[in-house]
């Protein structure tokens, strides 16, 4: 049984988010999607750091679709938060993590999808000319993909934003250089989800997670969002048989009844690849 067919769900946006998270939505669950009128996502922070983000990721997204949900009157909602940094495992690449957060009010669920990904245009840096400042445009893929112009990345007043055009580009630029004892702007990417088609593919794929787990049902309550939260490790090597640190099982949980249950991981296969060994490459 589709316990949302038919029902009303908010996506908390005022940036275009649901370009790619509706169509999933409405296919998936049978909703009748709503966009808040005159919603002011930036109060629950900004990636311009005007204004600090309401505790972290998750807390953040929960503010926000709670807020939209009182706003319209509705009990099913969702938002999504996006974060930047770099990836432990390879900490010269900056990597993207989209989260996608479901909440029902009516049968008290909580829903998470993510996605994780090196694929982002993140940059930023200072120019000092309009030749530098078209060289920065071209490598983050403008006018596709926002620009933001500000007097310094510490300075958190005079940040201009929607800029459209290499004219337009020009014009902030030169009118801030020519700014006294200005010898520098800095430049950097506008990661606002209507601005940034990159980031805005790494949304649906987050979305698309969290229809992925919305179908997961839990085999004690039959709530959805049955996920993995965990992993063991202990996949034999395919060369000496000695345990490695690559998964066997994954651990899943049910958010609603805490159920747990342990599943095989079937994607290294039968015994892990020597090199992650640490009796064969100690």
């Amino acid at each position: 049984m589709n316990i949302f067919k038919g029902r009303k769900i908010v996506i908390a946006t005022a940036h275009n988010k649901e370009e790619v998270i509706a169509p999933l939505l409405e296919e998936a669950l049978d909703v009748a999607v709503i966009i808040p009128q005159n919603f002011n996502s930036d109060t629950f922070g900004t990636f311009t750091r005007e204004i600090k983000r309401a505790g972290d990721q998750l807390e953040a997204a929960r503010a926000k679709v709670y807020a939209a949900m009182e706003q319209e009157g509705v009990d099913l909602g969702v938002s999504s938060e996006g974060s930047f940094g770099s990836d432990p495992s390879t900490p010269f690449i900056q990597s993207n993590f989209e989260l996608v957060l479901l909440i029902d009010k009516k049968h008290n669920y909580e829903i998470k999808g993510h996605y994780k990904t090196s694929k982002t245009n993140i940059s930023g840096e200072y120019v000092s000319s309009i030749e530098e400042a078209l060289e920065f445009a071209q490598k983050i893929g403008f006018p596709k993909h926002g620009i933001i112009v500000r007097k310094s990345d510490k300075n958190h007043n005079k940040i201009t934003k929607d800029i459209h055009t290499e004219a337009d580009l020009k014009e902030k630029v030169t009118k801030l250089l020519s700014s006294p004892f200005t010898k520098k702007v800095f430049l950097e990417t506008d990661m606002r989800a209507h601005k940034n088609p990159t980031r805005m593919q790494a949304i649906e794929l987050a979305t698309k997670d969290l229809i992925k787990n919305i179908k997961s049902l839990c085999p004690d309550c039959s709530a959805p969002g049955f996920t993995i939260i965990d992993y063991e490790k202990g996949l034999r090597c395919s060369h000496c048989k000695f345990s490695t640190d690559t998964p066997l099982y994954d651990i899943y949980q049910c958010n609603t009844c805490g159920y747990k249950e342990k599943k095989l991981v079937t994607k290294y296969g039968d015994f892990a690849n020597p090199q992650y060994c640490e009796n064969c490459n100690p």
